[in-house]
């Protein structure tokens, strides 16, 4: 087992009404300079604790014109049944490119609490969870980024504090309500796994339906057991987070967003599913949204094209983001 000292990131723990949260946080440039610590409930002798700010500063580190000197912060949400590990390449790249990033396990995902001991697995339990990770962190008005259910937190996230962000980026998301008919595809469909995986090339050829960047993507969250490959996840947690979008839409908080907003979209054999008709909505209701749809693509962009979505948000945040 590959231990958390050697990782190019650090774990970070966030604790909120007795939930447990786990980050990973890519930090800023290696010499910026920016290293942040601010809110890390670890002990410095933690090993897994993000080392000491350096006194050489990068040039690469996008300046925050607000705060001179100091990079911009970028927050990474991943989807349903997902984890942070998702944004590894996606991190790397904006934390190489001059960003401050962390990547956060949602609730009931990952490193992060399993079994919520309240239960609670809202839209609102989602959003205050980020919010308390950009409090706790440090995080000073980040770019919060989230593809599929994490497009959703990142989305209601903007609507219920605005000033909070700098900017939205959704991939594969919008404010469409879930049909009530996809929680109990999804439940059969993660009940179906054939769990214990009894190697990573068996979960990555499952997984990936064919594409293995999204095979590879999905088999680093598994966990490793003495039988097999496991996910980190319960599937009925996991179809109890749909709850709130099979009852309504969000189509109110939409238009609340007051922060720029890029949405990128899949296209693609597997298809997105983000239709024509509720992007047109979007751009009618959030006129400044700036919307790009990848040929080739599923609903995974992140996984797929991880470069270009790189380079479509660096390039979104230097022309709309002041």
């Amino acid at each position: 087992m590959t231990s958390f000292s050697a990782l190019p990131w650090s774990e970070r723990l966030v604790h909120r009404d007795g939930v447990r949260l786990s980050c990973r946080d890519w930090g800023s440039p290696a010499g910026s300079g920016d290293e942040k610590a601010a809110g890390d409930p670890r002990t410095p002798g933690d090993p897994r604790a993000p080392q000491d700010p350096r006194t050489r500063r990068d040039p690469r580190a996008r300046r925050d014109p607000r705060t001179p000197g100091g990079p911009i912060d970028v927050l990474l949400l991943h989807g349903l049944a997902g984890h942070a590990g998702e944004w590894d390449d996606t991190a790397r790249l904006l934390r190489d490119s001059g960003f401050r990033v962390v990547a956060l396990d949602q609730r009931g995902h990952g490193l992060s609490e399993r079994q919520p001991a309240d239960g609670d697995v809202s839209r609102a339990a989602y959003v205050a969870d980020a919010v308390a990770v950009i409090d706790r962190l440090g995080l000073d008005r980040p770019v919060l980024v989230g593809q599929s259910l994490g497009g959703s937190t990142a989305l209601l996230t903007a609507a219920a504090h605005p000033g909070l962000l700098r900017a939205l980026v959704l991939v594969e998301a919008g404010p469409g309500g879930t049909d009530p008919g996809v929680q109990e595809q999804i439940a059969s469909w993660l009940r179906a796994w054939p769990v214990p995986f009894p190697t990573r090339a068996a979960a990555v050829a499952y997984l990936g339906g064919g594409t293995d960047a999204v095979g590879e993507g999905w088999a680093r969250g598994l966990e490793e057991r003495a039988d097999g490959l496991w996910p980190r996840f319960d599937p009925e947690v996991m179809v109890r987070s749909l709850d709130d979008s099979t009852r309504r839409s969000f189509w109110d908080e939409w238009a609340a967003v007051r922060c720029p907003v890029l949405a990128v979209l899949g296209q693609g054999g597997h298809g997105g599913i983000i239709g024509g008709a509720e992007y047109a909505e979007m751009a009618r209701r959030l006129p400044a949204l700036r919307g790009t749809s990848l040929p080739g693509t599923g609903h995974d962009v992140h996984l797929e094209r991880p470069g270009l979505l790189h380079r479509l948000v660096v390039d979104f945040l230097e022309d709309d983001v002041r």
